[in-house]
């Protein structure tokens, strides 16, 4: 089980549910990221022994150092799910969400309504922390429910003993689409001592250049921008040109064959969002590319469709 290294900027998979699954995690691997997150796992369900949920625990072999990341604001299901995570092997860190904005989450006391009572939040935080047998305990966190209180919320969250948290710059009323605040994340980095990480629209390595010199912060967490552009780390890290079109065909086949292999058969119907991404990178035809796959459920035929698809050129 591989430390989670801060001796230098360290650049992290943001957990996106239903796209940083096993299959998607396992390709992002390859370009060099260096910490990777589960989907976000309700407690609730892990502790109440839904197969679904649990398999969600699962890592590739190539994911060391791996997160894993629970939701829950209730202290006692949130152990019992902390010492299911701990028969697992090969966990580096247990995160708890304090970020998400989705309502079914925000209404059950979980995510970023965490936000709105930081008692709560610090007592969840504590009783990872005090159950855990893995190496660390980090939070992810948004800059306040309606109005920011990142301050606070950091405090309370290193207090509770986290020994690292990413900032994601909006609160919860600002979604996904409100400008990202790294003004916020700076003077939360300057109002702590532990590691911040930071995120929120992050695109390209000159955006995560910026973005780390104006923080302050130890590291950088990379969403939305990796699910069409998983090489989006080797370029950071590695200064890595654009993707020619055979790597990027390599990398869908790839990620289309782990997807099978995870998911059986309709790994290639959940699979359609993700190419949905990948056709973004230059192609021609990639609207009517998208209407084909949309209708195609027989794998052998989308492998097909994908192998013609990626084998021209991209524009220039």
């Amino acid at each position: 089980m591989q430390t989670i290294d801060f001796s230098k900027p360290l650049y992290a998979l943001a957990p996106l549910a239903g796209y940083t699954d096993l299959p998607f995690r396992s390709v992002v691997k390859r370009f060099g990221v260096d910490l990777t997150v589960s989907e976000m796992i309700s407690s609730n369900a892990l502790v109440h022994n839904a197969k679904k949920t649990e398999r969600m625990l699962q890592r590739s072999e190539r994911e060391e150092p791996y997160s894993v990341q629970i939701a829950g604001s209730n202290l006692d299901v949130v152990r019992r799910a902390v010492e299911i995570i701990n028969e697992r092997e090969g966990i580096s860190c247990i995160d708890l969400n304090c970020g998400c904005p989705a309502p079914k989450v925000v209404n059950n006391l979980q995510g970023s309504s965490l936000l709105t009572d930081l008692p709560q939040m610090g007592k969840v935080v504590e009783t990872i922390k005090r159950y855990s047998n893995k190496p660390y305990t980090s939070v992810k966190m948004r800059l306040g429910f309606n109005e920011k209180n990142h301050i606070e919320i950091a405090k309370t969250a290193e207090a509770a003993g986290a020994d690292f948290i990413a900032v994601h710059g909006r609160t919860r009323a600002g979604r996904y689409k409100a400008p990202v605040d790294y003004d916020a994340i700076r003077e939360v980095k300057e109002a702590v001592s532990i590691p911040v990480i930071a995120n929120g629209d992050i695109d390209s390595p000159e955006k995560a250049a910026r973005v780390l010199e104006y923080t302050g912060a130890d590291g950088i967490m990379i969403g939305r921008a990796a699910v069409a552009k998983p090489w989006i780390f080797a370029q950071i890290k590695e200064g890595m040109k654009n993707p020619t079109p055979d790597l990027i065909k390599r990398v869908v086949l790839e990620h289309f064959d782990q997807m099978l292999h995870y998911y059986g058969e309709y790994g290639a119907i959940i699979f359609r969002k993700n190419l949905h991404g990948y056709s973004k990178a230059g192609y021609s035809n990639a609207t009517a590319f998208r209407d084909v796959v949309n209708r195609i459920t027989d794998p052998v035929k989308m492998r097909e469709e994908i192998e013609k698809f990626f084998s021209q050129p991209l524009r220039t």
